[in-house]
């Protein structure tokens, strides 16, 4: 019974945020009423197996219902305080955590004093370069910082990093850009009526927390002081702060499968544990070993065992898969000091729903599943070694032991990779083939030298600076091998990440099968995944129905069309300046993989602005193309084949039917005069389809090409129409929107864009006409989708609702 709430608990905290919650909860309680009435007619009739099965499931509908309330209760706490629009303000704030550093800029966290003693966080950026300069505020002070808000807005699109989303997780309300800080003393915090906040900030536990930042930051400033070639990866290794970690290092270890490895998980703490328990039982045997008689072995080492545990997660932070680590720890020597047999699953589910309880937004980061799923891997080939040593002779020959734990070794990596495949392109759409092999050698180096060194350095800091300088040098060299053979494998392999398209329902089948296989023998026949597998292939098959999405690129254009199993864009969006932030790879790339697309029919590229085909330039080497047409001449990577796009053309993509309105030919030869009149103009029909039958698509298209589209085509009518030039005042003119008669109009638009579009004019002119407008701005990506010939719209921030806008 139990255990199945545990279950139905995770997945009610599961469904945090999705859309429309309620009818979940009425459907489960439903189940929950036909399960009693099952459940007592199982007892009226005296089946056991029955009633316990039926028990169960009510146990898991009843976790479901109260895991889904607690979330979203806790979710709008959460949300209650979040910033959503910018402008200037004055903050009284307290610093608890140390800045993380980064090339440009300090990022801060800080605590908002407010009058509605309301906990706030806010995340300061304090610029280190140019004629404004700012050094890291000082823990444990209280400031008066003056600057503007920076709420974050994510690009609402499928696949994407949702950065609203992250931030919840980390329980920050707000970004903000600090202009000038002055440091408040206590009589001053005491003089505005905080006072109440000053005693808990001076109580005890707040001030042990505060001395453990302390301790991470003098090691940030000890290591980073030091003759080192690689400060950044031993601080990472020993405190979780990739504040020196450079970003090629980071991109290495993201191609070799074992970014993992920079994040304190549980080996860390174990390690940490493992060395104070060892030295104290060799105290103990050396000083007083008849302590033993009065205290079993394994009892007396297990407190300090916890409080090692304990004193590390604080020490990092109290990081997910670090709190994981001190659950399971703490769960497992409960059932030893009560003598109950450890089982891997109930071990997992119970650490995991305690874990969901002192924090439901856990269930937000990639970190819990990936934590849980690689640590069930780990345990299950645990029971398996187990197995094995129980059969093996006790006085076996260490070299059959050794080739036991070569062979543990081997197979967990193998596992852990093929298991984890569904995780990792569910979070990421893309993996590393390499993994196996670099985790093999890399996690025993890792565990066994650097990460214990680590450890052993750091705890010499406390007795000898010297000697923990002497140790971190010796670490460092150990690293410098092992970065050595990564750069060797760089030069004759060349790893990269491994991008796979497959949409929520291919992974969840992949993940399902998985399941299967990897559960213990006996539970589900093994069958089921071969099934799963057919299906799998089946699924693939399958044509789509027609679909027209305007992606959320911020200030740009992007639009994806599919219809059967044929795909098109017209644009792609882009950055000022994709190598600093890609939409190609960022966001356009990750939507097409999240949709089981690796390449396309035809791309449209509608003129050759930056904010329209920079981010097709930034990805064309890793999205084939079959045809490219764009108003100018443009060079594709073979075997892409160009054509002009001109008026007169149709093209056919399954059902729907394209017809270029614009350019003709005369313009399109002087198409770099005059780019945004120039841009290719579609038209999108569909045959049967209601209530939106038609789009009209403009580019960057004004007046003057408005103008000419009502000589040409008199009697044009669209249904929806995404506006010309994202919504500008030289667009969309009054006669044209009149002629038009469109029953909705989108802009394309960046929120807090510099040129304010869509801009209040043509928003006046749509209200006059009582035309309906959407804004990828405030809606996130539109989605049109046919189903059995009707046509209905899906905007991706309701999805969701910390994308939601109130």
């Amino acid at each position: 019974m139990w255990l199945w709430f545990g279950l139905g608990w995770i997945f009610g905290i599961s469904r945090m945020g999705r859309a429309d919650p309620d009818l979940h909860i009425s459907a489960l309680f439903t189940v929950i009423c036909w399960l009693t009435v099952l459940a007592v007619s199982a007892l009226l009739v005296k089946l056991p197996f029955f009633l316990k099965f039926w028990i169960g499931m009510a146990g898991l509908c009843l976790g479901a219902v109260l895991g889904m309330a607690y979330a979203n209760q806790q979710l709008e706490q959460r949300l209650k305080h979040t910033v959503y629009e910018t402008g200037s303000a004055e903050l009284i704030v307290y610093i608890s955590k140390m800045g993380q550093l980064n090339e440009n800029s300090i990022q801060q966290r800080m605590d908002v004093l407010s009058a509605d003693r309301q906990r706030r966080q806010y995340l300061a950026y304090l610029p280190v370069k140019g004629k404004q300069r700012f050094e890291a505020l000082e823990l444990g002070k209280y400031y008066r910082i003056e600057g503007s808000y920076r709420p974050a807005h994510s690009y609402a699109v499928q696949g994407a990093f949702d950065q609203e989303k992250w931030l919840l997780q980390q329980n920050i309300q707000s970004g903000f850009k600090v202009k000038n800080a002055v440091s408040l003393s206590a009589e001053q915090i005491y003089a505005m009526g905080y006072t109440d906040i000053f005693k808990r900030h001076a109580a005890f536990d707040q001030q042990f927390l505060l001395w453990i930042e302390q301790q991470r930051l003098n090691f940030r400033e000890f290591i980073l002081h030091q003759p080192l070639r690689h400060k950044g990866l031993l601080l990472a290794l020993l405190t979780g702060d990739k504040s020196l970690l450079d970003d090629t290092v980071t991109e290495q270890f993201q191609r070799y499968g074992m970014s993992h490895l920079l994040a304190i998980s549980g080996p860390h703490v174990v390690i940490f544990a493992v060395l104070f328990c060892f030295s104290l039982k060799m105290a103990v045997n050396r000083f007083c070993p008849r302590l033993y008689l009065r205290i079993p072995r394994h009892y007396l080492l297990l407190f300090p065992f916890l409080g090692c545990v304990f004193l590390y997660c604080a020490f990092v932070g109290f990081e997910i898969p670090a709190m994981r680590t001190l659950l399971m720890c703490v769960i497992a020597s409960l059932m030893i000091l009560l003598r109950l047999k450890l089982q891997v699953f109930k071990l997992l589910l119970i650490s995991a729903s305690l874990l969901l309880l002192i924090d439901p937004f856990s269930i937000l980061s990639a970190a819990f599943w990936l934590s849980y799923g690689a640590c069930f891997i780990l345990l299950r080939i645990y029971q398996t070694m187990a197995e094995h040593q129980q059969r093996m002779n006790a006085e076996a020959e260490a070299l059959t032991r050794f080739k036991l734990t070569v062979r543990i070794l081997i197979e967990s990596q193998w596992k852990i990779f093929i298991a984890l495949i569904p995780l990792t392109l569910l979070f990421f759409q893309q993996f590393a083939w390499i993994a196996p092999f670099s985790n093999i050698l890399a996690i025993p180096w890792l565990g066994l030298v650097i990460v214990p060194l680590d450890v052993v350095a750091a705890l010499s800091y406390y007795l000898s600076a010297d000697l923990s300088s002497m140790l971190f040098l010796l670490n460092d060299w150990c690293l410098a091998v092992m970065l050595g053979l990564m750069n060797l494998c760089d030069q004759l392999l060349n790893p990269q990440l491994q991008p796979l398209a497959l949409n929520g329902w291919m992974i969840f089948l992949i993940g399902f099968c998985l399941a299967i296989l990897f559960l213990p023998n006996g539970l589900l026949p093994k069958s089921l995944a071969g099934l799963g597998f057919i299906v799998l292939l089946v699924k693939s098959w399958l044509p789509y129905p027609f679909e027209l999405q305007i992606l959320d690129v911020g200030q740009g254009q992007a639009v994806f069309i599919r219809d059967g199993t044929k795909t098109m864009m017209v644009d792609m969006g882009g950055n000022y300046d994709e190598q600093k932030f890609s939409v190609g790879k960022q966001i356009v790339l990750p939507f097409l993989h999240s949709n089981a697309v690796s390449q396309l029919d035809r791309l449209v590229l509608t003129h050759l602005d930056q904010d329209h085909s920079g981010g097709y330039f930034s990805i064309q080497q890793q999205l084939p193309v079959k045809i490219l047409n764009a108003s100018e001449s443009v060079q594709p990577p073979i075997p892409a084949q160009f054509e002009y796009c001109l008026q007169g053309q149709r093209w056919q993509l399954g059902q729907a039917s394209i017809d270029v309105l614009s350019p003709k030919n005369v313009q399109a030869v002087r198409a770099g005069a005059n780019r945004n009149e120039n841009s290719c103009v579609l038209y999108v029909t569909l045959a049967k389809a209601a209530p939106y039958q038609s789009f009209l698509l403009m580019g960057d298209a004004g007046w003057k090409t408005e103008y000419q589209l009502l000589q040409d085509y008199p009697d044009l009518h669209a249904d929806v129409l995404v506006l010309g030039h994202h919504g500008s005042r030289h667009s969309s003119s009054y006669e044209f929107l009149q002629a038009i008669q469109p029953k909705l109009a989108i802009a394309s638009a960046g929120k807090f864009n510099r040129y304010g579009h869509p801009s209040l004019l043509t928003k006046t002119r749509l209200k006059a006409l009582q035309i309906p407008m959407l804004n990828t701005a405030e809606q996130g990506s539109i989605r049109f989708l046919m189903q059995q010939g009707h046509v209905e719209i899906k905007n991706y921030r309701t999805q969701r609702r910390w994308l939601q806008r109130q």
